[in-house]
Order: C-alpha cells, then structure tokens, then sequence
C-alpha cells in the first residue's frame, strides 16, 4: 500500500480535537520516573488534561527537580507506595474529582487490581477490555486492534464487549461507523479453529441487535481484512474485507504480536486506552514516542467527553 496522507495525521487530528473540549481531570497514579511524569506534563501543557498526581510526594517532587518538570501548579495526593496509589487513584474518581486515571511508572496489574475490585473498584456491566489506536504510516485508516492487553483468552460473552467496546469509542471519537474484522488464520467457518466459530457468532449477533454501531465481517485472515487485493485474490466480498478500521484478535497473544508488529516493522505509533471501566484508563509505557503519548491522553479525554456530553467530534 502506499502511504496516503503525512506521517501522523491521524494522531495530530485527534490532539486538535481533544483540545477543542474540556480538559479532563486526570488521576495519574504513581508517576514516579521521567517517562510517566513527563508524559502527564506534555499532556497539561497541551491543554488535554488537568493533572493530579497520586503517589509519594517527595519521590514525584523529586524526579520534577531531576528532570526539570514543571509541576508546581498539579495538586499532589501524597500515598506511601503504588499499590495505595492506585487506591487512592480509583477513589478520586469514585469521589467525581477524576474524569480519567493515567497509569505511571506501576505495574498495569496493580492499577487494574484496584479498577477492578469487587468493593471499590471502577468495574461497570461491560467487560473491561484494551484498546490500540494505531496510527500506520502505510495504512489509510486509523487501525484499532483489541483486545491486545487484557483479556487473554476471551470467550464469545467477552469479546462481544471487546468488540462493543472498540465500536464506542470509534463512534465517540468521532470517527464515523466503523467497519469491524473479526480475525483468524483463515477466512472460512471450522470447528478446526474455535476463533471461526466465534467470529461467526459475533456476525449473527450484530445482525440480531446485540452488538450495534458497526459493521462486522468475519472470520478473515490477517491479509484480507487490510488488503482489497487479498480480499478480491479470496473473492471476499463485503464492506470490510480490505478495508478493516477495528482489527478483533482471538486471544490477547495473538493481539500482543500484532500490534507490535505494526509497530518495529511498520513504524506505527501505538496509543493505549482500557474501557469497560466507570472512566477510560490511559496505559503508557516507557517505549511510547511524545507523539503516542498525547495522543493516548487525547484519545481518553475525547472518550470521557463523549460519555459526559452525549456529544462526539465531527468526523474527519
């Protein structure tokens, strides 16, 4: 394929629109080294969040000093290690005085040990699932690939709210009906491959009302859900095959491996968003560009504007 407009519009159209709405009060819970600091500085000084940072006072104030961060005007929640951070960080929004958590320099199970607990967690009716919104340089579309962090082996219940949950957020950022691939090794229905199966059961599902907003086509391989000459080779005919937006994996493996192919192989930037939850969690990493990182925190601010307002950004 050939690349079809400049490097990294599709995330620099995201950041313009998560700047045309409310910047979201953001808990980042225990950033404690420069990369998860910075990123929640880079955000504020965009105008995306407003942060409040959730973890050990003296330790945040001093990788600030370190790395020359300017955080004098953050409120600071001081808690005495990450596991208390991450509580705290689930209260604030239970509180309403957060509209997103941002995770920092802890571990992804403690944050998501304290979203998800049973008492004081952040769970809702939804399966929580993750998100990748990928920006390719060689692909036309922004690429969403789930679920590629959460879930490992999701059964059909739980990936009709992967799936559900994926087509929201498109919707919400205002990316128009998304056209959603269900993905297998191979594009024909058999009881061989149980992922074919499950494909097929989440088409007949939309059909029937229980998943709603997109199109869903599956199962089809890797190739002919990108790719309209593989989709055409295959005589696919739909209006996904080859021109997929929402990329569903089988298992969180499968998921894992593809995203970070996209990203060593093909240069993509790759934003991280968990939902399901009362409010979107940003997931950074420390290997995320500048780029990726704002646009991780735009992607959450866009989402909790949506649910707050009812209202989306005009498609673009």
């Amino acid at each position: 394929m050939t690349r079809q407009e400049p490097p990294h519009a599709k995330y620099d159209r995201l950041v313009r629109a998560a700047k045309e709405v409310p910047s979201a009060r953001t808990a980042v819970v225990h950033p404690c080294d420069e990369s998860s600091l910075r990123g929640a500085c880079e955000a504020a000084e965009a105008g995306i969040i407003v942060p409040t940072l959730v973890g050990p006072a003296a330790k945040i104030k001093a990788v600030a000093r370190e790395h020359d961060l300017a955080i004098a005007g953050f409120e600071i929640v001081s808690t005495p290690h990450s596991d208390a951070a991450a509580a705290k960080g689930v209260e604030l929004v239970r509180e309403a005085k957060a509209d997103l958590l941002m995770k920092g320099s802890l571990h992804t199970d403690e944050l998501m040990r304290a979203v998800t607990s049973a008492e004081k967690g952040l769970r809702t009716a939804r399966r929580i699932s993750h998100v990748f919104v990928m920006d390719v340089p060689t692909y036309a579309e922004t690429l969403f690939v789930t679920d590629a962090a959460i879930n490992i082996f999701p059964d059909l219940d739980a990936k009709r709210d992967i799936v559900q949950n994926a087509i929201d957020l498109f919707v919400h950022l205002g990316l128009g009906s998304p056209r959603v691939a269900l993905l297998s090794a191979v594009e024909t229905v058999t009881s061989k491959i149980p992922s074919t199966i499950d494909a097929a059961a989440l088409c007949k599902m939309a059909e029937r009302g229980q998943i709603v907003g997109g199109v869903l086509d599956g199962p089809l391989a890797f190739d002919n859900a990108i790719d309209p000459k593989a989709a055409k080779i295959k005589k696919i005919r739909s209006e996904v095959a080859g021109r997929a937006q929402i990329l569903v994996v089988p298992d969180l493996e499968a998921g894992n491996m593809l995203a970070k192919n996209l990203i060593f192989l093909a240069n993509a930037d790759a934003a991280g968003i968990v939902l399901g939850a009362r409010v979107p969690i940003v997931l950074t990493s420390r290997a995320d560009s500048v780029r990726a990182r704002l646009a991780s925190c735009a992607i959450a601010s866009l989402e909790a504007n949506a649910r707050r307002t009812g209202a989306a950004p005009r498609a673009s």
